[in-house]
């Protein structure tokens, strides 16, 4: 089970809509099982069906969480067309077991949280709201 806070969720969905009809991503600080902090970032992909880091902004973002002694937990992106569910590319690009990779979809107001295996298998995780 993942916790995250009800104005983190406000935030990706304002993030999503407000970078539709490209997908919005971002990282996940916090510690443990708990998301404390969604941080925007720039989809260089600029596309609604994939999205890519840019290099620098990553690197940056990853020194200020540090500072504030969180740890980077996880990714979130937006689906602007398609349901919250782990895309073939998601799957395939999914390389840290630890991480959490946190989908909203846009056409359906729906929020979902996986896992994905060595073997590439997608494990769900339950969102608790707190």
């Amino acid at each position: 089970m993942i916790k995250i806070k009800k104005e983190i969720i406000q935030f990706i969905k304002k993030h999503g809509f407000n970078d539709k009809p490209i997908e919005a991503c971002g990282y996940l600080a916090g510690n443990n099982d708990v998301i404390l902090k969604a941080i925007k970032m720039k989809n260089i992909d600029n596309s609604p069906e994939h999205f890519s880091f840019d290099i620098k902004e990553q690197f940056k973002v990853l020194k200020d969480i540090r500072k504030e002694g969180l740890d980077l937990i996880g990714v979130y992106h937006t689906h602007p067309n398609s349901p919250a569910r782990m895309s073939e590319e998601d799957i395939r690009l999914a390389n840290d077991i630890n991480f959490i990779y946190l989908i909203y979809s846009l056409i359906n107001d729906d929020l979902k949280c996986y896992k994905v295996s060595n073997e590439k298998f997608v494990i769900p995780i339950e969102i608790e709201v707190i």
